[in-house]
Protein backbone atom coordinates (compact mmCIF):
# COMPACT_ATOMS: atom_id res chain seq x y z
CA UNK A 1 0.00 0.00 0.00
CA UNK A 2 1.47 3.41 -0.76
CA UNK A 3 0.38 6.49 1.23
CA UNK A 4 -0.81 9.20 -0.54
CA UNK A 5 -4.29 11.79 0.06
CA UNK A 6 -6.20 9.13 -1.16
CA UNK A 7 -5.77 6.78 1.78
CA UNK A 8 -6.30 10.25 3.90
CA UNK A 9 -9.85 10.72 2.89
CA UNK A 10 -10.86 6.55 3.51
CA UNK A 11 -9.44 6.91 6.43
CA UNK A 12 -11.68 9.98 7.61
CA UNK A 13 -14.98 8.00 6.22
CA UNK A 14 -13.45 4.81 8.16
CA UNK A 15 -13.42 6.56 11.96
CA UNK A 16 -15.34 9.21 11.41
CA UNK A 17 -18.32 8.00 13.89
CA UNK A 18 -15.59 6.84 16.31
CA UNK A 19 -13.72 9.78 17.12
CA UNK A 20 -14.15 13.30 17.66
CA UNK A 21 -14.08 16.17 15.44
CA UNK A 22 -12.00 18.04 17.60
CA UNK A 23 -12.82 21.67 18.34
CA UNK A 24 -10.44 24.45 16.42
CA UNK A 25 -10.39 27.39 18.95
CA UNK A 26 -8.99 30.43 18.60
CA UNK A 27 -6.40 31.63 21.45
CA UNK A 28 -7.36 34.39 23.61
CA UNK A 29 -3.57 35.58 24.05
CA UNK A 30 -1.73 35.03 21.46
CA UNK A 31 -1.47 36.62 17.77
CA UNK A 32 -2.62 40.34 16.74
CA UNK A 33 -4.70 42.37 14.88
CA UNK A 34 -4.16 41.01 12.01
CA UNK A 35 -2.27 37.29 13.12
CA UNK A 36 -4.53 34.91 14.93
CA UNK A 37 -3.90 31.74 16.54
CA UNK A 38 -5.89 28.60 17.14
CA UNK A 39 -5.66 25.47 18.78
CA UNK A 40 -6.60 21.89 17.23
CA UNK A 41 -7.72 20.61 20.39
CA UNK A 42 -6.68 16.84 19.89
CA UNK A 43 -6.60 16.77 24.17
CA UNK A 44 -10.32 16.46 23.77
CA UNK A 45 -10.57 12.99 21.96
CA UNK A 46 -11.55 10.67 24.43
CA UNK A 47 -8.40 9.08 24.99
CA UNK A 48 -6.71 12.37 25.62
CA UNK A 49 -4.52 12.12 22.46
CA UNK A 50 -4.63 12.17 18.65
CA UNK A 51 -3.20 8.54 18.05
CA UNK A 52 -6.52 6.88 18.03
CA UNK A 53 -6.98 8.34 14.59
CA UNK A 54 -4.58 5.93 13.16
CA UNK A 55 -4.61 3.27 15.60
CA UNK A 56 -8.76 2.64 15.22
CA UNK A 57 -8.18 3.31 10.72
CA UNK A 58 -5.49 0.36 11.13
CA UNK A 59 -7.61 -2.09 13.13
CA UNK A 60 -10.88 -1.59 11.43
CA UNK A 61 -9.14 -3.22 8.82
CA UNK A 62 -7.87 -5.99 10.51
CA UNK A 63 -10.05 -9.41 9.31
CA UNK A 64 -11.60 -11.63 12.09
CA UNK A 65 -8.59 -13.71 12.80
CA UNK A 66 -6.55 -11.14 13.67
CA UNK A 67 -8.73 -9.43 15.56
CA UNK A 68 -9.53 -13.01 17.19
CA UNK A 69 -5.54 -13.29 18.01
CA UNK A 70 -5.43 -10.47 19.44
CA UNK A 71 -3.58 -7.17 19.12
CA UNK A 72 -0.90 -5.76 20.67
CA UNK A 73 1.43 -2.20 20.58
CA UNK A 74 4.97 -0.79 21.80
CA UNK A 75 3.75 2.72 23.20
CA UNK A 76 4.71 5.50 25.75
CA UNK A 77 1.30 5.79 26.58
CA UNK A 78 -1.14 7.56 24.42
CA UNK A 79 -0.72 5.05 21.09
CA UNK A 80 -1.33 2.74 24.07
CA UNK A 81 -4.30 4.23 25.45
CA UNK A 82 -5.75 4.48 22.11
CA UNK A 83 -4.92 0.75 20.78
CA UNK A 84 -6.67 -0.24 24.34
CA UNK A 85 -9.83 2.46 23.92
CA UNK A 86 -9.95 0.90 19.67
CA UNK A 87 -9.59 -2.75 20.73
CA UNK A 88 -12.69 -2.10 23.18
CA UNK A 89 -14.87 -0.45 20.84
CA UNK A 90 -14.22 -3.68 18.24
CA UNK A 91 -14.57 -6.20 20.50
CA UNK A 92 -11.02 -7.03 20.58
CA UNK A 93 -9.97 -8.69 23.77
CA UNK A 94 -6.17 -10.03 23.85
CA UNK A 95 -4.54 -6.72 23.51
CA UNK A 96 -1.16 -6.04 24.78
CA UNK A 97 0.45 -2.67 25.54
CA UNK A 98 4.30 -2.88 26.09
CA UNK A 99 5.66 0.20 27.42
CA UNK A 100 8.84 1.76 28.72
CA UNK A 101 9.39 1.25 32.54
CA UNK A 102 9.54 4.95 32.65
CA UNK A 103 5.98 5.90 31.39
CA UNK A 104 4.24 8.41 34.02
CA UNK A 105 1.97 6.46 36.11
CA UNK A 106 -0.84 8.14 34.21
CA UNK A 107 -0.59 6.91 31.11
CA UNK A 108 -0.54 3.39 32.60
CA UNK A 109 -3.61 3.68 34.53
CA UNK A 110 -5.18 5.29 31.35
CA UNK A 111 -4.38 1.80 29.07
CA UNK A 112 -5.75 -0.21 32.02
CA UNK A 113 -8.90 1.87 32.40
CA UNK A 114 -9.75 0.96 28.43
CA UNK A 115 -8.97 -2.81 29.32
CA UNK A 116 -5.08 -3.54 27.82
CA UNK A 117 -3.06 -5.72 29.60
CA UNK A 118 0.31 -3.11 30.73
CA UNK A 119 4.06 -5.29 30.36
CA UNK A 120 6.52 -3.35 31.45
CA UNK A 121 9.81 -3.26 29.11
CA UNK A 122 12.75 -1.78 28.72
CA UNK A 123 14.85 1.54 29.99
CA UNK A 124 13.33 3.78 27.69
CA UNK A 125 11.18 3.80 24.23
CA UNK A 126 13.83 2.15 22.13
CA UNK A 127 14.53 -0.50 24.66
CA UNK A 128 11.29 -1.37 25.01
CA UNK A 129 10.62 -1.23 21.07
CA UNK A 130 13.23 -4.11 20.14
CA UNK A 131 12.21 -6.23 23.06
CA UNK A 132 8.84 -5.72 22.73
CA UNK A 133 8.89 -6.55 18.65
CA UNK A 134 10.52 -9.96 19.61
CA UNK A 135 7.43 -10.74 22.48
CA UNK A 136 4.42 -9.64 19.77
CA UNK A 137 6.52 -12.08 17.26
CA UNK A 138 6.39 -15.06 19.40
CA UNK A 139 2.89 -14.66 20.28
CA UNK A 140 1.69 -14.21 17.00
CA UNK A 141 -0.12 -11.14 18.14
CA UNK A 142 -1.19 -8.43 15.24
CA UNK A 143 1.11 -5.44 15.66
CA UNK A 144 -0.16 -1.64 15.88
CA UNK A 145 2.41 0.90 14.53
CA UNK A 146 2.67 3.54 16.12
CA UNK A 147 4.71 5.96 13.47
CA UNK A 148 7.16 3.81 11.59
CA UNK A 149 5.90 2.91 8.13
CA UNK A 150 1.85 2.08 8.45
CA UNK A 151 0.00 3.87 6.01
CA UNK A 152 -2.79 3.21 7.45
CA UNK A 153 -1.39 5.01 10.79
CA UNK A 154 -0.33 7.43 8.81
CA UNK A 155 -3.39 8.26 6.93
CA UNK A 156 -5.35 8.43 10.18
CA UNK A 157 -3.09 11.07 11.85
CA UNK A 158 -3.52 12.93 8.56
CA UNK A 159 -7.59 13.59 9.31
CA UNK A 160 -6.84 16.32 11.39
CA UNK A 161 -5.50 18.69 8.46
CA UNK A 162 -9.07 18.06 6.42
CA UNK A 163 -11.03 18.65 9.97
CA UNK A 164 -8.72 22.05 10.41
CA UNK A 165 -9.39 23.21 6.42
CA UNK A 166 -12.97 22.35 7.39
CA UNK A 167 -13.36 24.08 10.62
CA UNK A 168 -11.29 26.98 8.98
CA UNK A 169 -10.17 26.98 5.22
CA UNK A 170 -8.49 30.29 5.93
CA UNK A 171 -5.75 28.69 7.53
CA UNK A 172 -2.62 29.28 6.17
CA UNK A 173 -0.12 27.33 8.91
CA UNK A 174 0.07 24.65 9.92
CA UNK A 175 2.09 23.77 13.33
CA UNK A 176 3.17 19.98 14.61
CA UNK A 177 4.99 18.60 17.14
CA UNK A 178 7.12 15.86 16.09
CA UNK A 179 8.15 12.73 17.77
CA UNK A 180 8.36 9.80 15.51
CA UNK A 181 6.83 11.67 12.85
CA UNK A 182 3.60 10.55 11.78
CA UNK A 183 1.56 12.67 13.10
CA UNK A 184 3.55 15.48 10.78
CA UNK A 185 3.68 13.73 7.81
CA UNK A 186 -0.02 12.51 7.82
CA UNK A 187 -0.65 16.32 8.59
CA UNK A 188 1.17 17.83 6.08
CA UNK A 189 0.51 15.30 2.85
CA UNK A 190 -3.10 16.15 3.08
CA UNK A 191 -3.19 19.91 4.02
CA UNK A 192 -0.60 20.44 0.88
CA UNK A 193 -3.20 18.41 -1.37
CA UNK A 194 -5.99 20.32 0.16
CA UNK A 195 -3.89 23.83 -0.11
CA UNK A 196 -0.87 23.44 -1.70
CA UNK A 197 0.43 27.13 -0.77
CA UNK A 198 -0.16 26.08 3.16
CA UNK A 199 2.90 26.36 5.05
CA UNK A 200 3.72 23.35 7.56
CA UNK A 201 5.85 23.65 10.23
CA UNK A 202 7.42 20.66 12.30
CA UNK A 203 8.76 20.96 16.13
CA UNK A 204 10.98 18.93 17.83
CA UNK A 205 12.39 19.28 21.94
CA UNK A 206 16.13 19.76 21.85
CA UNK A 207 16.01 16.71 24.60
CA UNK A 208 15.59 14.57 21.23
CA UNK A 209 15.33 16.68 17.68
CA UNK A 210 15.66 12.85 15.76
CA UNK A 211 14.55 14.07 12.78
CA UNK A 212 15.98 17.63 12.88
CA UNK A 213 19.59 15.65 13.09
CA UNK A 214 18.75 12.85 10.66
CA UNK A 215 17.61 15.50 7.53
CA UNK A 216 21.07 17.57 8.89
CA UNK A 217 23.00 14.44 8.75
CA UNK A 218 21.27 12.72 6.18
CA UNK A 219 20.74 9.56 8.41
CA UNK A 220 17.95 7.82 9.03
CA UNK A 221 17.69 7.40 13.09
CA UNK A 222 15.51 4.39 13.83
CA UNK A 223 16.50 5.24 17.35
CA UNK A 224 18.15 8.02 19.19
CA UNK A 225 19.25 8.81 22.58
CA UNK A 226 17.41 11.62 24.71
CA UNK A 227 18.58 13.83 27.87
CA UNK A 228 16.00 14.34 30.56
CA UNK A 229 12.48 15.15 28.92
CA UNK A 230 9.26 16.52 29.69
CA UNK A 231 8.28 15.63 26.23
CA UNK A 232 7.84 11.51 27.11
CA UNK A 233 5.75 11.66 23.83
CA UNK A 234 8.59 12.50 21.59
CA UNK A 235 11.68 10.49 22.71
CA UNK A 236 13.56 7.52 20.22
CA UNK A 237 14.22 7.66 16.90
CA UNK A 238 11.50 8.46 13.93
CA UNK A 239 9.75 6.36 11.25
CA UNK A 240 11.27 4.92 8.14
CA UNK A 241 8.00 6.45 6.02
CA UNK A 242 8.43 9.79 7.36
CA UNK A 243 11.90 9.94 7.60
CA UNK A 244 11.24 9.63 3.29
CA UNK A 245 8.42 11.80 3.22
CA UNK A 246 8.15 14.65 5.64
CA UNK A 247 11.46 16.56 4.07
CA UNK A 248 8.93 16.88 0.54
CA UNK A 249 6.02 18.16 2.63
CA UNK A 250 7.57 19.93 5.65
CA UNK A 251 8.81 23.84 5.42
CA UNK A 252 9.64 24.14 8.07
CA UNK A 253 11.69 21.91 11.16
CA UNK A 254 12.20 23.76 14.37
CA UNK A 255 14.00 22.94 18.03
CA UNK A 256 12.69 24.32 21.09
CA UNK A 257 13.95 24.42 24.75
CA UNK A 258 12.58 22.60 27.50
CA UNK A 259 12.54 25.83 29.61
CA UNK A 260 9.91 26.85 26.87
CA UNK A 261 8.04 23.95 27.19
CA UNK A 262 7.45 23.96 30.36
CA UNK A 263 6.38 27.92 30.18
CA UNK A 264 3.92 26.66 27.42
CA UNK A 265 2.18 24.24 29.76
CA UNK A 266 1.88 26.46 32.56
CA UNK A 267 0.51 29.40 29.51
CA UNK A 268 -1.85 26.74 28.57
CA UNK A 269 -3.63 26.12 31.90
CA UNK A 270 -2.88 29.36 33.64
CA UNK A 271 -3.85 32.00 31.25
CA UNK A 272 -5.83 29.83 28.14
CA UNK A 273 -6.89 27.08 30.63
CA UNK A 274 -6.12 24.02 28.58
CA UNK A 275 -4.68 21.19 30.14
CA UNK A 276 -2.32 19.77 27.27
CA UNK A 277 1.32 17.70 27.38
CA UNK A 278 4.58 19.01 27.32
CA UNK A 279 5.34 17.37 24.16
CA UNK A 280 2.06 19.19 22.37
CA UNK A 281 2.91 22.77 23.87
CA UNK A 282 5.88 22.39 21.61
CA UNK A 283 4.11 23.89 19.17
CA UNK A 284 3.44 27.12 21.53
CA UNK A 285 7.13 27.48 22.40
CA UNK A 286 8.23 27.37 18.72
CA UNK A 287 5.90 30.80 18.69
CA UNK A 288 7.56 32.55 21.37
CA UNK A 289 10.92 31.26 20.46
CA UNK A 290 10.60 31.98 16.33
CA UNK A 291 8.34 34.50 16.14
CA UNK A 292 9.50 35.65 12.91
CA UNK A 293 8.76 32.41 11.45
CA UNK A 294 5.18 32.61 11.86
CA UNK A 295 4.28 35.21 8.86
CA UNK A 296 0.40 34.19 8.37
CA UNK A 297 -2.53 35.42 9.72
CA UNK A 298 -4.52 32.00 10.34
CA UNK A 299 -1.96 29.53 12.38
CA UNK A 300 -3.44 26.28 13.54
CA UNK A 301 -1.26 25.02 16.52
CA UNK A 302 -1.82 21.06 16.84
CA UNK A 303 -2.08 20.34 20.59
CA UNK A 304 -1.77 16.33 20.05
CA UNK A 305 -2.48 15.50 23.80
CA UNK A 306 -3.51 15.91 27.66
CA UNK A 307 -1.76 13.55 28.69
CA UNK A 308 0.15 15.33 31.20
CA UNK A 309 1.38 13.44 34.26
CA UNK A 310 -0.17 15.27 37.56
CA UNK A 311 3.39 15.48 39.18
CA UNK A 312 4.59 17.01 36.24
CA UNK A 313 2.24 19.39 36.02
CA UNK A 314 1.98 20.88 39.47
CA UNK A 315 5.50 21.13 39.40
CA UNK A 316 5.84 23.43 36.35
CA UNK A 317 2.94 25.55 37.60
CA UNK A 318 4.83 26.11 40.86
CA UNK A 319 7.48 27.03 38.75
CA UNK A 320 6.42 29.39 36.11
Amino acid sequence: MTFNYNNIKDAYKRIQKFTVKTPLEESFYLGSEKQNFFFKLESFQKVKSFKIRGALNKMLTLNDNEKSLGVATISSGNHGSSVSYAAKLLGITNVKIIVPLSTPQSKIDKIKYFGGEVILMGNNYDESNSLGMKYIIENNLTYIDAYYDDPYIYSGQGTIAIEILEQNPNIDTIVVPIGGGGLITGIAVAAKQIKPDIKIIGVQTEACPAMVKSYEENTFYEEYPNTETLCDSLVGGIGKLSYLMAKDYVDEFLIVSENSIAKAVSFMAKQEKYIAEAGSCTTIAAVNEYPNIFTGNNIALVISGGNIDGEILTNILSKY
